[in-house]
């Protein structure tokens, strides 16, 4: 049975069996994405016995929005392997501060708490995986 979920772009209510939110286009979150946010960042990410990768993005981000899908993907190909998912930066400023996070999309990869990797920019899912596929 369907049940109803914001989408975490436009805020609209849809049906969480979507692919897209059908106001604004965007891709729905998949379950295997983690959020998150000034209030779980330490023990989702620094405290994680698997590497994490974190997307620090933005709703208004238009590279942000066309790197989506593949970290989306990466989350559901990497589960049980790796932690990914995303935070947004307009929404938590304590951790994007901590990161000195200035440009988005920024990509971080994380191992033991400390940061392994860094992407600046809009990049293909095909990088993602060899910068993840180093620290499995």
């Amino acid at each position: 049975m369907a049940e109803a979920v914001a989408c975490r772009v436009c805020g609209k209510t849809v049906s969480d069996e979507a692919q897209a939110c059908p106001h604004c286009g965007q891709p729905l979150p998949r379950p295997n994405l983690v959020v998150f946010s000034d209030q779980n960042f330490d023990q989702e990410v620094l405290k994680s016995d698997k590497p994490v990768l974190v997307d620090f993005w933005a709703t208004w981000c238009a590279p942000c929005r066309m790197i989506a899908p593949a970290v989306e993907a990466i989350a559901d190909e990497y589960l049980n392997r790796a932690k990914v998912g995303k935070l947004n930066v307009d929404e938590n400023m304590s951790v994007t501060g901590r990161y000195n996070i200035r440009g988005i999309p920024t990509l971080l990869l994380f191992k033991n708490g400390q940061i392994q990797e860094q992407v600046v920019g809009a990049t293909s899912k095909e990088a993602l995986t060899k910068l993840l596929d180093k620290h499995l």
